[in-house]
């Protein structure tokens, strides 16, 4: 069991489910028998957002959070799980001040069918708003008892210090997680600028695209691979020597441990300081196997320096 952060929120398994897929790739039926076999197997950390899925024809945002909602219902296991969600980027509630905030909060709440969100992420920066306006907002959702901890996603080292200076000058809820991008094709950003605020601040991290939109998988080796998925655009990118070399080391090292390259690569992720639990989406409860399986996977320390160097002459 770890703690997130400065936090009394504890992950019983170090993987944190992903939500982007449900309603999307994933209809409720598969929605549903993941989230059962990631129950079933001692999984506790729920993540979505509100944005999540507005990007596809015919959905307005917060299809996950239904889901979700409906699947904790009918489950009633909702006092055993943590569920995260995010705000900024659902097409009714852009930006991050006070009352978009607020009234975002109270929208997931009601999607979720629940009367607290565990954590509440800033999804994006907004530069637009008074950070000073968007800590006090997060802050007062805390002391309504609206959310209990404050988490932050995809801001500049800077900004985050900002955030955790003004907290802390104003007494107001001070974050205690991180949700950074971060993976072995994406690690500098994080390594060298985000990495030394986590520590200053004691913040639990929590890194989404951990296996690079399915690059780490295998899956995808050549441009035929991609085919017309999201996925497979999102991981074109990586077709490079370096990338292909890559995925020759995760799968000697897979082959080793007789898992998926997907649990080497969340493996992985799992043995970087200040990293809680990884975060990893499954379309299918098939698909979940290995995803799962990464966290009784221990890596030795000459396959994780095989990996580092892999992945040092990928990165982006």
């Amino acid at each position: 069991m770890t703690r997130i952060g400065t936090s009394d929120l504890d992950a019983t398994l170090p993987l944190d489910l992903g939500g982007n897929v449900f309603g999307w790739t994933a209809d409720r039926d598969a929605s549903f028998a993941v989230l059962d076999a990631f129950a079933a197997a001692g999984g506790t950390l729920i993540d979505t957002a509100d944005s999540y899925s507005a990007w596809v024809p015919g959905h307005t945002g917060g299809e996950s959070e239904v889901l979700i909602g409906e699947w904790m219902n009918r489950r009633g296991n909702r006092d055993r799980l943590v569920v995260s969600t995010k705000v900024s980027q659902h097409p009714e509630f852009r930006g991050l001040a006070a009352d978009t905030v607020r009234d975002a909060a109270d929208a997931s709440l009601t999607r979720l069918g629940t009367d607290r969100i565990d954590l509440y992420f800033a999804h994006f920066d907004d530069e637009d708003t008074p950070l000073e306006e968007t800590v006090e907002a997060f802050d007062a959702l805390v002391r309504a008892g609206k959310v209990r901890y404050v988490g932050i996603s995809n801001y500049s080292a800077d900004r985050v210090d900002r955030w955790l200076q003004l907290s802390e000058e104003n007494g107001w809820a001070k974050p205690v997680a991180l949700q950074p991008h971060y993976n072995l094709v994406h690690r500098a950003t994080f390594e060298r600028e985000l990495a030394p605020v986590v520590e200053r601040g004691g913040l639990g991290v929590l890194p989404y695209y951990g296996l690079a939109a399915g690059f780490l998988t295998g899956k995808y080796r050549s441009e035929a691979d991609l085919g017309a998925s999201p996925r497979g655009r999102g991981a074109a990118r990586y077709l490079t020597d370096a990338g292909l070399a890559l995925l020759g080391t995760l799968g000697e090292v897979a082959a080793a441990h007789a898992v998926a390259p997907a649990s080497v690569a969340l493996a992985w992720l799992r043995t970087r300081p200040h990293v809680v639990a990884p975060i990893a989406s499954a379309r299918s409860a098939e698909q979940l196997g290995a995803v799962l399986a990464s966290t009784a996977l221990d890596l030795e320390p000459a396959e994780l320096a095989a990996l580092d160097t892999a992945s040092a002459a990928v990165e982006e």
